[in-house]
């Protein structure tokens, strides 16, 4: 049986790393609402597919249509 080796949740510091910011803009995201947590017992923890849909929003909203002539 096959293990996949990413995990599905990671902490706030993992999920800074991972997008390369600090933890304090991660908390902030997370506080928002920017990026969606779940809560497990006590920890709060970030989907990691959560981490994806922010990028994704954030390039979305980067693409700017041309201005009418």
């Amino acid at each position: 049986m096959a293990t996949d080796a990413t995990p599905l949740v990671l902490t706030i510091e993992q999920a800074a790393q991972r997008l390369g910011i600090g933890r304090t803009l991660m908390y902030a995201l997370v506080s928002s609402g920017e990026i969606e947590s779940v809560t497990i017992g006590r920890l709060r923890r970030i989907p990691a597919d959560c981490l994806a849909e922010y990028v994704s929003r954030l390039r979305h909203q980067n693409i700017q249509l041309p201005a009418a002539a």
